[in-house]
């Protein structure tokens, strides 16, 4: 039903089609853009456009970049014998903000889920073995879910011939929760990744 003007309507529902966006955020984001002046609405217009025009994967390791290859993989300080394995462009943000890491990265863009249709084939897999020549170590940083457990456990069998040390990211329990309320399969993690002092 419409209420106001069928701008505003298409502005809300288009909104509403984003992640975690519903119908009263949308409206209030709208709602927003209209007190924005035409300068703000020009910008961010401008951002959406070279988002889609400029925005591409990069050649090397496929994170999002704007020019090819991308300022980590054409970096000349960074760690070339280590590379660390992630399932999504913004766990490559996470594990750059800790300033801990500075190997290079491969994004494989998802995970094997069979239930959605996504194989090994789907992902960026054979670009990563394709990769290993003179790498020392592959990190497998893939978020902890069952599915991301299957695919850390596939590309291990897959690089395990080329010679090539493999290790995961340690994972257990979050720093400030109790041990009472962990399930059984962190508290087992933690356990088995867990490190002399």
């Amino acid at each position: 039903m419409l209420y106001t003007s069928e701008s505003i309507e298409k502005v809300v529902a288009a909104f509403s089609k984003l992640p975690s966006i519903g119908k009263k955020s949308a409206q209030r984001l709208t709602y927003f853009m209209l007190r924005q002046d035409e300068k703000f609405i020009d910008e961010f217009s401008q951002a959406l456009n070279d988002l889609k025009s400029k925005v591409r994967l990069c050649s090397v390791c496929f994170n999002y970049t704007d020019a090819d290859p991308c300022p980590i993989c054409s970096a000349n300080n960074r760690d070339r014998s280590v590379i660390c394995v992630v399932e999504e462009p913004n766990d490559v943000l996470a594990i750059e903000k800790t300033n801990e890491f500075s190997g290079l990265y491969h994004v494989l863009h998802g995970v094997i889920n069979p239930m959605d249709g996504v194989g090994a084939n789907d992902l960026k897999i054979k670009e990563l073995v394709n990769r290993i020549g003179d790498v020392k170590e592959v990190i497998l940083a893939i978020n902890p879910s069952i599915e991301g457990e299957v695919t850390t456990q596939y590309i291990a069998k897959v690089l395990k011939p080329l010679d090539v040390k493999i290790t995961r990211i340690a994972s257990g329990i979050p720093l400030g929760s109790s041990l009472e309320w962990t399930d059984e399969a962190t508290l087992t993690r933690a356990i088995e990744g867990r490190i002399t002092l």
